[in-house]
């Protein structure tokens, strides 16, 4: 018996129209869907495509408690991949969601070290939340020759500022009880006025704003986007 297919699809910033065609289709017949979820709840990679998930799927729910530090979760995943494999043993394909890309801090990756040694894998690549940022604000990420920086929040403010001195434009992600320091820290080094905030990108309650709209208790999908030379679109 041949093995079973992994497919890892992006299912975008939040918004269901931003899902690709092919990974909707995948969702729709597929009869195996895997995903993580917080201790309650769906999970937010589910409930953006809940319509195309038929009612008679098998769901293998990956739950990780939102807690500071790799463990539990390195359990969760061996114990997610566990189960995956019984199903492509079995020939039977399975689909695990992932919000925004599976390979651009996806979760994913983590399952994907585990299985793909052993099994056909397929990814299929998601609307990231950088790009998502990006447009919301109407303002262009990069131009010509500079160079993009992308940051997690929780690095520490002198990692954060030695990266964010080298680059032309940053992507500060996963704010969430970063903000007020974050905040900080931009200050500090004169870049309030070039810092865009946004929050819920794509979805019915986003916020997007500048550096002084962006609440302390900011959600962890929040971004800044920081452009530290003239707009680039005013370039004649």
């Amino acid at each position: 018996m041949s093995k079973g297919k992994l497919y890892g699809i992006g299912t975008g910033p939040g918004d269901p129209e931003l899902v690709t065609r092919k990974a909707w289709r995948l969702i729709q017949q597929a009869d195996i869907i895997a995903y993580l979820a917080p201790d309650v709840g769906p999970g937010f990679a589910r409930g953006i495509v809940a319509e195309a998930i038929g009612h008679d799927v098998c769901e293998i729910i990956m739950r990780v408690p939102m807690r500071i530090g790799r463990a539990p979760a390195q359990s969760i995943y061996d114990d997610g991949a566990k189960q995956i494999a019984v199903h492509l043993d079995a020939g039977r394909d399975v689909v695990m969601l992932c919000e925004g890309d599976p390979l651009f801090y996806g979760s994913f990756m983590y399952v994907l070290a585990r299985l793909r040694d052993d099994y056909p894998v397929e990814i299929i690549a998601g609307v990231t939340s950088v790009t998502a940022c990006a447009a919301s604000q109407l303002h262009p990420l990069v131009a010509r020759n500079n160079s993009l920086v992308v940051l997690p929040a929780p690095l520490p403010d002198d990692a954060l500022r030695s990266r964010i001195e080298l680059a032309d434009a940053v992507a500060i992600m996963k704010l969430g009880r970063h903000m007020p320091r974050i905040r900080s820290l931009l200050i500090s080094m004169g870049l309030a006025q070039k810092t865009l905030y946004v929050g819920h990108a794509s979805l019915a309650n986003e916020l997007r704003g500048t550096l002084d709209d962006a609440p302390d208790d900011a959600p962890y999908f929040s971004m800044l986007l920081i452009y530290k030379g003239d707009d680039p679109w005013i370039m004649r």
